[in-house]
């Protein structure tokens, strides 16, 4: 999908942008932009709210079922009953019942521990996307600095190489340097300029993979508010990863399957349950003849319309099925056990990821001091070089080198800065710590 989401905005970048607004960003600004518009984390959310939706419903089975029937009947023909015909052209019933489970092998309590269990699941699954998409901003948002601050740079060292340019150009005219120097500088400018526009390319695939991810629209206008990248080492770094919401699932999922080991169970324990209920019925006549003495037979008729109230407690005891339900609960132990053994396989992975985060955080910000000092050698050794090649004490190679050297010690301090500040988020977020 990312490289898909790559290829478009590459294609994109090739078409000058007009943009149609222009807005300053921070850091900041762009992690709440990532969380408010991110549709992944949309959806984890909306997972979040079905999971508490499936605890809701688990409790219900705590509570009593009532329902209602009604029915009609014709038959077209009566029936003989020794005699007495029963006739049931339009006979109906009406009833309600109220059903309520007593005890059904803790399979009700494992069910809403199951629910507890999902709802809390999907909490650190959003959790997760979460951090994965402040993350994501961060390096988008300090991807992008740092190939503007670089753009700058090369502008700035452009801007040098057409002084000099100029310079060489009225020695040239006064016969104080040669055609080949001019044409020298000439390559280097041609040199810069080719690194220049592949800045400002990548300038422009960085605002769009930005854009992506605060969700704004491909024809906006980013200025970053951080014009310079402040650094700062963390207080501590700890290896714990206790708040990681990987390793809380990976427990989640253990207690998941105890309960599926308890639900288990429940198929070969007994279950209870009480039921009452009241049945109407109506409209069912009998004919027939009686006797009313003296060899007297005298005809009747007879409406049924009465009411019924019923209660019904049942037991059921599972007895035998060749040893099916024993079996389920071995088998829901060994996933238990399966669960155990991937989150001790997943934990050390886990602890050796922030072990790399660590390093990385730590030789960041040691790059940085030695970036530094290599900016400061750079910028004196260009100053030297500028003096001595004005007084003709040194060639128009040292020269060159000394802007060379100058424009990549720049250019690695640039590195080193945003590198650190991407380090810095990995970090917190492999640490569980990472949120707005």
């Amino acid at each position: 999908m990312r490289t898909k989401l790559y290829a478009i905005i590459a294609a994109t970048a090739l078409v000058a942008p007009a943009f149609g607004e222009n807005i300053v960003l921070t850091a900041d600004s762009c992690r709440t932009l990532a969380v408010a518009n991110n549709e992944s984390l949309r959806k984890a959310s909306n997972n979040t709210r079905r999971a508490e939706l499936d605890k809701e419903i688990a409790f219900t089975a705590y509570l009593p079922d009532f329902s209602a029937t009604a029915a009609a009947m014709y038959m077209v023909e009566d029936a003989d009953m020794m005699g007495t015909k029963l006739s049931m052209k339009g006979t109906y019933l009406a009833g309600v019942s109220l059903t309520q489970p007593l005890y059904a092998g803790g399979r009700i309590r494992a069910a809403n521990r199951l629910g507890k269990i999902g709802m809390e699941s999907a909490k650190e699954s959003e959790r997760k996307e979460r951090m994965q998409v402040i993350a994501d901003a961060d390096n988008a948002y300090w991807s992008y600095v740092a190939v503007l601050k670089k753009v700058d740079l090369l502008e700035s060292y452009a801007l040098q190489m057409d002084t000099l340019f100029a310079q060489t150009e009225k020695s040239v005219n006064a016969e104080m340097a040669t055609s080949n120097d001019l044409l020298r500088i000439e390559t280097k400018r041609s040199e810069i300029a080719y690194q220049l526009q592949k800045a400002k390319n990548g300038a422009e695939l960085c605002r769009l993979a930005l854009c992506s991810v605060t969700g704004l629209d491909f024809g906006t206008g980013i200025l970053p508010a951080d014009s310079e990248i402040s650094v700062a080492m963390p207080g501590s770094l700890t290896d714990d990863i206790s708040q990681r919401p990987e390793l809380v699932l990976l427990q989640k999922q253990i207690e998941a399957r105890e309960e599926q080991v308890k639900m288990a169970r429940a198929d070969i324990l007994p279950t209870v349950g009480l039921s009452a209920g009241y049945l109407y019925l109506g409209n069912i006549k009998m004919k027939g003849v009686f006797d009313a003495g003296n060899g007297v037979m005298a005809p009747f008729t007879n409406t049924m319309n009465d009411g019924y109230t019923t209660a019904l407690a049942t037991v059921s005891i599972p007895i035998f099925h060749w040893g099916e339900g024993r079996k389920k609960v071995k088998q829901a132990r060994i996933d238990v056990d399966n669960a155990r053994l991937e989150m001790e396989e997943n934990s050390r992975l886990m602890k050796i990821e922030v072990r790399q985060a660590i390093q990385n955080v730590t030789d960041s910000h040691n790059m940085i001091s030695t970036a530094e000092l290599g900016m400061r050698q750079a910028d004196e050794n260009l100053r030297v070089m500028r003096r001595k090649y004005d007084v003709q004490m040194c060639t128009l190679t040292d020269l060159l080198d000394a802007q060379s050297q100058w424009q990549q010690a720049r250019s690695n301090y640039i590195e080193a800065q945003s590198q650190f500040k991407i380090y810095e988020s990995e970090y917190y977020r492999v640490t569980g710590q990472l949120d707005l």
